[in-house]
């Protein structure tokens, strides 16, 4: 098969669905639409498409340097190509709360699933790197809920990401 045959609006039910089964949903890596293809013939239940696996794919480090429309096409090229839900990896959202919400509305164009969107500043730092710094919680509301109101399909999945542990102690975290 060349291309998937289910929607986007399919595989977004069908991923919602599978939360709500309380069964461990396993979404292996894939930076590359061959890979994709790769996890649904090994029996998986998704794609989880990372961004700095994107990056790296671009040559770059994981520190904020992929644009939007870069993240999107890769999103795109990779869930045309499987019957599985696709969740991507968004960063920071590409700016401000606006940003975020125009990023979840191509999401859905795309195909995707869902995406996480993370709460540090910019420029971000790959999670096992130093030197993050995190974006105040009210930006990180007004963020969540911009991407959140913009969905028109409600079973789009938004996940809300902390770096916190890795800057705050567990307890604020």
């Amino acid at each position: 098969m060349l291309f998937a045959q289910k929607s986007g609006a399919e595989k977004r039910r069908l991923f919602r669905e599978g939360l709500k089964s309380g069964k461990l949903l396993r979404f292996p890596g894939a930076f590359s639409p061959f890979i994709s293809m790769i996890i649904e013939q090994a029996g998986f239940d998704g794609v989880y498409i990372s961004g700095a696996g994107i990056a790296n794919d671009l040559g770059l480090p994981d520190i904020g340097l992929t644009t939007q429309s870069e993240v999107v096409a890769r999103g795109r090229a990779i869930s045309r190509t499987t019957e599985l839900p696709s969740i991507i990896d968004i960063d920071t959202g590409f700016g401000e709360p606006m940003s975020a919400a125009r990023t979840v509305q191509e999401l859905e164009d795309a195909g995707l699933a869902g995406c996480h969107l993370e709460d540090q500043m910019n420029p971000k730092r790959c999670g096992h790197l130093d030197g993050k710094a995190l974006v105040p919680a009210d930006e990180m509301i007004r963020k969540v809920s911009a991407a959140a109101k913009a969905r028109r399909d409600q079973n789009f999945v938004i996940i809300a990401r902390t770096d916190a542990l890795a800057v705050e102690d567990f307890d604020r975290a």
